[in-house]
């Protein structure tokens, strides 16, 4: 920290420092010079190494004056005119510690009138440079997202040690200061070093409260042009500045694809009903290097909270609008991503005249749509288990369902089945990506287990979760219930829409309605079975790869069965729903048989091992986008 009198400031800054961080800090003060107190600051502050100076030497001399005295790993440049909120410190080491790749590290700086000073910091073609979403809301979804930059300001700016002394801290043609840290941080990039911005770190700064603005405007004037000369060659690979093209220069290109993913909602872990699947495929985006924006068709309901931390901090997450604002939204960010990827086959009919609307600004022939599930053949068999005559045949049903795919280059299928049928309807470019699922089995014995376990959402009362537990209490329960022992419970749990009214399920025997639940494991790991009594559905059931994934072996209705492509008596146990007592003598022989519990939980494992590791889905999904975008 460099001090030029203001100890009011200094001690403020001191104090937000160590109550921020409760581990070891290598305090370096370089006093430039200062006429008051701050000349005297041991008085004040204890532990400190202080280096003087008679003259104000400006922030360039004084910081590489402090440097040699530099033992830590990471060096933190911070002024003396910031606070630090909770968790900055703490957060600038994370993600220098998590990322071999990040040099340096900077965060969100908000002015005193709480209006953001910038997200990290943008170089132009001329050297001349822009905070961005400067004067902006500092809840925005555009810098609520961690991305690499250009450079973040010598404010607060986190260095690896060994990175900065390779360099000799700032250069000294940058005296007395301004563009020091921006020239670093292109010296960073060019090592093969990233500059990270993570909104984590939030830093309320008083600017130009330690310095005179007429000043500090002669400083830049005068160190402009020297910037310019010596990075010429990075220059030439910035954007001209033109504020029009913000929000392709907020970010390097670098190598991943930038990837806008619609769909009808956030789709948080715990709604189901594909959601988690779209949860899975955001994250192994991530995973692979893309930067992505996820924009829900139905602005969000939940807390800003659990949606971010339900998502890779990567992310890009549009909280803020919905269907509606995504016109304008696609006209803002004219040319800059390389695919859209439509989550949902509805979706594209609901989006068709938007996309229309806005094609000059999107990659026309970098569209996928993941249909998530085929729907038509589930609704066919409900309307035939309650007896009712579907309004057109089959065939026709699905290719009315698809009909919108045609805004697509390449259609994602959940299941091989989902494919054929897909290609049968005439859509060639047909790829597949299931679910991600690797094990993670619970410890507890078969001994120390019992009861029964649903876990399943229910949105509407069209819901096949729904209609299978109403069939399972009126139907196998009565036969089922005195073939268990005492204390062996049935746990019904999973998000429920609040108009769906389930006591009639919950005033059955054994029956408890648990709702949502958001730790998952120590629910698993106390029951001895998982059922699944679905009698229409459409695409993977992930409720049962979640199941297995979990170490709970299963009984489930034929139909979940061959979707999942398992087999009974290998990974599962599996009855017709036409048959109650046969269902009910498969829950009875695998809550009862410790042998065949062991070898289904022991296969089920084994094949998710072998087809849904996280690895396996990255490249999957990394082939597809391959494909659409090479």
């Amino acid at each position: 920290m460099v001090l030029y009198n203001q100890l009011d400031l200094t001690l403020t800054a001191l104090d937000s420092l160590r109550r921020n961080f409760a581990g070891a800090i290598e305090l370096i003060l370089s006093d430039s010079g200062s006429t008051d107190d701050s000349r005297h600051i041991e008085r004040f502050v204890s532990g400190a190494k202080i280096v003087r100076f008679n003259h104000n030497a400006g922030f360039v001399e004084a910081c590489n004056a402090a440097l040699p005295h530099v033992t830590a790993r990471v060096t933190l440049y911070m002024n003396n005119d910031i606070l630090l909120e909770y968790g900055a410190i703490e957060a600038a080491l994370s993600r220098l510690a998590g990322d071999a790749k990040a040099g340096a590290v900077g965060g969100k700086i908000i002015r005193t009138n709480g209006a953001l000073q910038e997200a990290g910091c943008i170089i132009w073609r001329d050297g001349g440079t822009e905070g961005y979403f400067r004067d902006g809301d500092p809840n925005a979804p555009e810098v609520n997202f961690v991305r690499e930059v250009d450079f973040c300001s010598g404010v607060f700016l986190a260095v690896r040690t060994d990175l900065l002394k390779s360099h000799g801290g700032f250069d000294p043609a940058f005296k007395p200061a301004y563009f020091e840290e921006t020239d670093l941080c292109i010296a960073l990039r060019n090592d093969g070093y990233n500059i990270i911005y993570d909104p984590a770190i939030m830093i309320i700064h008083q600017e130009y409260s330690s310095s005179d603005s007429t000043i500090a405007n002669h400083m830049m004037a005068q160190n402009h042009p020297k910037f310019r000369k010596k990075n010429q060659a990075f220059l030439r690979t910035r954007f001209p500045a033109n504020l029009d093209l913000i929000i392709h220069a907020r970010s390097p290109r670098g190598a991943g694809k930038r990837i806008l993913f619609i769909e009808d909602r956030i789709p948080l872990r715990h709604l189901g009903s594909g959601f988690t699947r779209s949860n899975d495929i955001l994250a192994a985006m991530a995973a692979l290097g893309h930067q992505v924006t996820l924009y829900p068709i139905y602005r969000p309901v939940e807390n800003l909270l659990n949606i971010f931390g339900d998502f890779p901090d990567t992310t890009e997450i549009i909280h803020d609008r919905e269907l509606p604002d995504l016109e304008t939204f696609l006209e803002q960010r004219s040319g800059f991503y390389d695919i859209v990827w439509l989550a949902r086959t509805q979706n594209a009919l609901r989006l068709r005249e938007c996309l229309d609307a806005a094609a000059r600004h999107l990659p026309a022939q970098r569209i996928v749509l993941d249909t998530e599930a085929i729907a038509a053949p589930r609704d066919h068999a409900r309307l035939h288990l309650r007896g009712q005559t579907p309004t057109m045949p089959l065939e026709a049903a699905i290719a009315a369902e698809l009909a919108p795919a045609a805004i697509a280059k390449t259609i994602v299928a959940v299941n091989a089945q989902d494919a054929a049928v897909i290609r049968a309807a005439g859509y060639p470019h047909v790829a597949i990506l299931g679910h991600a699922a690797p094990p993670r089995a619970t410890p507890q014995n078969f001994a120390a287990r019992q009861g029964l376990l649903f876990l399943g959402a229910i949105h509407d009362s069209d819901s096949p979760n729904l209609d299978g537990l109403h069939w399972f209490i009126e139907y196998v329960l009565p036969i089922l219930d005195p073939k268990l022992p005492e204390g062996a419970e049935i746990t019904i749990a999973g998000t429920i829409n609040r108009r769906i009214d389930l006591s009639a399920l919950g005033q059955a025997r054994r029956v408890i309605l648990a709702g949502p639940i958001e730790t998952l494991a120590p629910l698993y790991d106390r029951h001895r079975v998982f059922f699944a009594p679905t009698r229409f559905a459409a695409g993977i059931p992930y409720k049962l790869h979640e199941a297995a994934s979990y170490g709970l072996p299963i009984v489930t209705s034929d139909l979940l069965a061959a979707q999942l492509g398992w087999s009974d008596g290998v990974e599962l146990l599996s009855a017709p729903t036409t048959d109650p007592a046969v269902f009910a003598a498969q829950l009875v022989r695998l809550y009862t048989h410790e042998p065949l519990w062991q070898s289904l939980r022991a296969a089920a494992l084994a094949r998710l091992a072998a087809e849904n590791s996280f690895a396996r889905y990255q490249t999957q999904l990394a082939a597809i986008l391959s494909s659409v975008s090479p």
